[in-house]
């Protein structure tokens, strides 16, 4: 267990514009909006090399989040013991579970665990674009029939 505050310096220093796949949800600079330029073009192969959004920063970004909340569960585990961050993990992980909300309702935003995670005071990209907005709306009594499993 480390006291690291900046993640290592393992991060790509080049990043590639495009990657080898079959369909792509949608703009590279905005996942969840479709794409009409790049769906409409006729296909020439098998498969195609379609743009993707990452980047250095990205990786780094997620590298240092991470990092700090290894920090943060080590500096609590040598303060109250080995109890704190096992009783935290556990509710952050019944409050992701089980917050649910139907589509129809604007879906689960997560706010339980932006709370536990001490990450309520800001606005992250996931905030605004969830990557659904392409997708149809479901039927709120499909949806809980499919939620508690009642496709019989």
């Amino acid at each position: 267990m480390s006291l690291r505050i900046a993640p290592p310096s393992s991060h790509p220093t080049t990043t590639t514009n495009t990657t080898s796949s079959l369909s792509s949800k949608g703009a590279p600079s905005a996942p969840g909006i479709h794409d009409t330029l790049r769906s409409s073009l006729p296909s020439t192969t098998t498969t195609t090399t379609q743009p993707t959004s990452t980047h250095p920063l990205e990786s780094r970004l997620s590298a240092w989040r991470s990092t700090q909340d290894a920090l943060k569960m080590t500096t609590l585990r040598r303060t109250f013991g080995l109890a704190e961050p096992i009783r935290r993990g556990m509710e952050l992980k019944i409050a992701r579970e089980g917050e649910w909300r139907p589509m129809a309702l604007g879906g689960s935003a997560g706010v339980s665990g932006d709370i536990l995670s001490g990450r309520d005071g800001e606005v992250a990209w996931e905030d605004v674009f969830r990557g659904d907005e392409t997708r149809e709306s479901v039927d709120v009594h499909a949806e809980m029939e499919r939620k508690l499993r009642m496709d019989w």
